[in-house]
């Protein structure tokens, strides 16, 4: 493994990248050979590129751009693209660029990459290159957060068109449609001998700094150490859409010291019924599940001057 400072200019000298675009992002498809032209006019060498127009084909793909060996692995996408690139360069000598071009772009705004195409360009161009934490969902790589609860349920029945259309929008017009027919969980936190018990329609276990394409906290991000769980609201369908608008409206003046999050390194989570999970977005299976942290696992090109822990 090259150090960080030599990973980064290597990418910066050479500039010998791959780049793999999910089309069926929100601006993956419109955006790839604008894309393209961009890191090309910078000056990198793209080893392989590739719009992927079927998700089902992203990971064959990522692992085909891994093996033409480059320096740099630029995925563009939003947090389910970016989180299955992360999976696969886990601990490898290769840095993740990010273009944002999902619904919310919530990795991207933990780690200060920009979301206008231009200027992510020139992050991958002149940037750095750190490290950040992954969380593990029993044994599968996450980037942002896991959702219990209805979140799962949203992201499995969100209409892909509405995503389209109304962008991060189409997340809680969903979520109110299924609301109403949903039932709360208890669920039950055990985080080494504390316990913490919640009856909620939803809770969530964050490594990032963002969801929804909004702070969590002002202190949260992924280069912590740290997991945080928190309920929305209890087993009121009103409290759960109050607590949704306050968590996004005022997240960024809340800490980890509030109530009601729990900052943690590793927790086991059980509900009184299976639940459904979703992962950065996508279902993963259902409870009782463990969850925890791999603490610098994954190498970004960062904006020049981010600190890294």
């Amino acid at each position: 493994m090259r150090t960080k400072p030599e990973l980064s200019d290597d990418i910066r000298t050479r500039r010998r990248a791959a780049l793999v675009v999910n089309a069926h992002s929100r601006r993956g498809g419109r955006l790839y050979h604008d894309a393209r032209e961009r890191l090309l006019a910078a000056g990198f060498t793209l080893v392989t590129d590739a719009p992927v127009d079927d998700p089902a084909q992203l990971p064959a793909r990522l692992e085909a751009a891994v093996a033409a060996g480059p320096d740099l692995l630029i995925a563009g996408g939003g947090d389910g693209t970016i989180s299955t690139a992360a999976r696969l360069l886990a601990h490898r000598d290769i840095a993740l660029g990010l273009l944002p071009l999902g619904t919310t772009n919530n990795f991207a705004r933990t780690v200060g990459v920009p979301l206008d195409l231009d200027e992510a360009v020139t992050t991958l161009a002149e940037g750095t290159v750190v490290d950040v934490d992954l969380g593990l969902a029993g044994d599968l790589a996450f980037t942002n957060h896991v959702g219990i609860g209805l979140s799962a349920e949203v992201m499995i029945n969100a209409p892909r068109a509405l995503k389209r259309v109304t962008g991060r929008l189409a997340y809680p017009m969903t979520a109110l449609a299924l609301l109403l027919r949903h039932r709360p969980l208890h669920a039950r936190l055990r985080a080494g001998d504390r316990h913490h018990e919640f009856l909620t329609h939803q809770l969530y276990v964050a490594n990032g700094g963002f969801h929804a394409g909004r702070p969590i906290t002002s202190d949260a991000d992924a280069d912590d150490r740290l997991l945080v769980a928190y309920p929305v609201g209890d087993a009121s369908r009103r409290r759960l859409l109050r607590e949704t608008a306050r968590n996004a409206a005022t997240g960024h003046r809340r800490t980890l010291r509030d109530d009601p999050f729990l900052a943690v390194g590793e927790l086991w989570l059980e509900t009184d019924r299976p639940a459904r999970v979703e992962v950065d977005g996508e279902p993963s299976g259902s409870t009782p599940l463990r969850i925890s942290i791999d603490p610098n696992a994954l190498r970004i090109m960062a904006p020049a001057g981010t600190v890294d822990r």
